[in-house]
């Protein structure tokens, strides 16, 4: 029985063990064996895989698959300037924890937002509204903050609420928070494939 167990093992686990005895390879991690009764057993790390459901659609239901490819389309629009600005956000959030004074802060902030203005400002014009909405909602999902709140943060109280009520005018909402168990779960579906490069 422990013969076919190592084989077993051998089969899935072996590319990622090193040999034993006299290796060159090195010395195996202990940190990555565990110990059960007189076995040891080598544990590691894999990525998730998620499994969904395909959609199908009938004859009647042609509408629906024209809705759901152009939310598709809309969401690999929308993703990865959702990542660059969780990754700006971050950046900067850290930054500004480090700089002692209210106005150098702000003079930081102002950099930052003119260089961004400058790289990204021509592309995002071009992004509909509903890519916008989806880039609200994809911007909480990366950070866990609404983008209400991020601009509140760094500009102030006065400027998100000035942003909020424009965006409002629009019919967008930048307290809008991501649900991916509910309302937001085809784009939840969607950027996971996007993320596993299945799309």
């Amino acid at each position: 029985m422990r013969m076919i167990w190592f084989l077993v093992f051998g089969i899935f686990c072996g590319s990622n063990l090193p040999a034993m005895g006299n290796s060159s390879m090195g010395v195996v991690d202990s940190s990555k064996l565990q110990i059960i009764g007189k076995d040891t057993f080598y544990v590691s790390q894999i990525t998730p895989v998620y499994i969904y459901t395909p959609h199908v659609f009938t004859e009647e239901e042609k509408r629906e698959y024209q809705k759901y490819l152009r939310l598709v389309h809309n969401v690999k629009r929308a993703y990865p300037y959702a990542k660059i600005a969780a990754q700006v956000y971050r950046q900067v959030d850290d930054s500004v924890k480090k700089i002692p004074t209210k106005k150098l802060r702000e003079e930081y902030v102002a950099k930052v937002e003119a260089e961004l203005k400058q790289r990204y400002e021509a592309e995002l014009r071009k992004l509909t509204i509903t890519q916008g909405r989806i880039l609200i909602k994809l911007f909480y999902r990366e950070t866990g903050n609404t983008t209400f709140d991020a601009v509140k943060e760094f500009r102030g109280s006065f400027e998100a609420f000035f942003w909020q009520t424009l965006a409002r005018v629009f019919g967008s909402n930048l307290k809008t928070r991501y649900d991916p168990e509910g309302e937001d779960k085809d784009i939840e579906e969607i950027v996971r494939m996007i993320e596993a490069g299945a799309l």
